[in-house]
């Protein structure tokens, strides 16, 4: 018997990466190639899953702030300046903390974009999968929603996208009215799932005086929040060094009780009574960051008692991504 001749790609439509969905590892990829998916585009698709960038903002202006957003401040929003100009017919972007319906992004009306931080993401680089979502944002028909999608594994990143020089200047609001131009007149659900986020967003104000760092209020006591961009094993040193010489509260009744990890950075945390203010603590924060620069830079190595503050502050540490 004659061997049967290979199947070969001619006249099959050819497809971009962006448009070969996925299917399962072991069938035929969708690019007509004639091997497995995971053998062909999968593995690409896998990759772009599995690796996990560490700092996804590094690089951009207020990197700080932009892990605050992803994180810890429900409602708030920034301008985007684009590298190349804001394409004809849209008025503007607009970075939101989350947006109705949990939409990765909405083409408003009058063109304007807003895009959403804090959805979950198809990869392991949260910059790539945003990029993704704000080029189709640009094209898509005013009035409609961005539905989420696996993002290109070679597809730019916010970094190929923003304007590198451009001020990141985020400004906190106390619900998500910025959602729609009339919230008295919004469509029923976009009214619901903005009732909804109301009600459990956390009051959050930012600090003045010292870069991304924000008080917020819960019911038990108030609490400050601040990215820091320093190096963690630098930080905690510092940290330690005040901590031991009880140079590390903002004041009385206010106390360093731990941190979080959140995309390669350090956000220490205090406790602060219910009673203290944002403007409360403005001045005191002022104060702590020359406390800490001074910390930052000493070269002498940890006394015994600064090792075991450290301890106690890296025991309760808590990983956020």
């Amino acid at each position: 018997m004659a061997k049967k001749r290979p199947q070969t790609k001619a006249n099959r439509p050819q497809l971009s990466d962006e448009e070969i969905p996925v299917v399962g590892a072991r069938e035929p990829c969708p690019c007509g190639s004639g091997r497995r998916y995971k053998a062909c585009h999968g593995r690409a698709a896998a990759h772009a899953v599995t690796e996990l960038v560490q700092r996804p903002f590094e690089g951009l202006p207020g990197e700080c702030d932009w892990v605050a957003l992803r994180e810890l401040v429900p409602a708030a929003t920034v301008e985007l300046p684009l590298k190349d100009g804001l394409p004809e017919g849209v008025p503007s972007v607009t970075l939101a903390t989350v947006l109705p319906m949990a939409w990765p992004a909405l083409r408003r009306d009058d063109g304007s974009v807003l895009l959403g931080l804090q959805n979950d993401t198809a990869s392991g680089d949260i910059s790539r999968d945003l990029a993704d979502t704000l080029r189709r944002a640009l094209e898509t028909e005013p009035g409609s929603p961005v539905q989420g999608r696996r993002a290109p594994a070679d597809g730019p990143r916010l970094q190929d996208l923003l304007d590198p020089q451009g001020a990141f200047e985020p400004v906190v609001h106390s619900g998500f009215e910025f959602w729609v131009p009339d919230a008295d007149n919004a469509a029923p659900e976009v009214a619901a799932s903005l009732e909804r986020a109301n009600a459990a967003a956390i009051p959050t104000v930012k600090l003045t005086g010292v870069d991304a760092a924000y008080w917020c209020e819960t019911p038990e006591k108030n609490h400050l929040r601040w990215v820091m961009p320093h190096p963690e094993e630098q930080l905690l040193d510092a940290l330690a060094r005040l901590h031991a010489a009880g140079r590390s509260s903002l004041g009385e009744g206010t106390r360093l009780v731990g941190s979080f990890r959140a995309h390669g950075l350090t956000v220490p945390v205090w406790d602060l009574p219910s009673g203290i203010t944002a403007d409360d603590i403005e001045k005191p924060a002022a104060e702590f960051a020359e406390r800490l620069a001074a910390a930052l830079a000493s070269p002498e190595p940890l006394t015994p008692e600064q090792r075991r503050a450290r301890g106690g502050l890296t025991n309760r540490q808590v990983t956020l991504s």
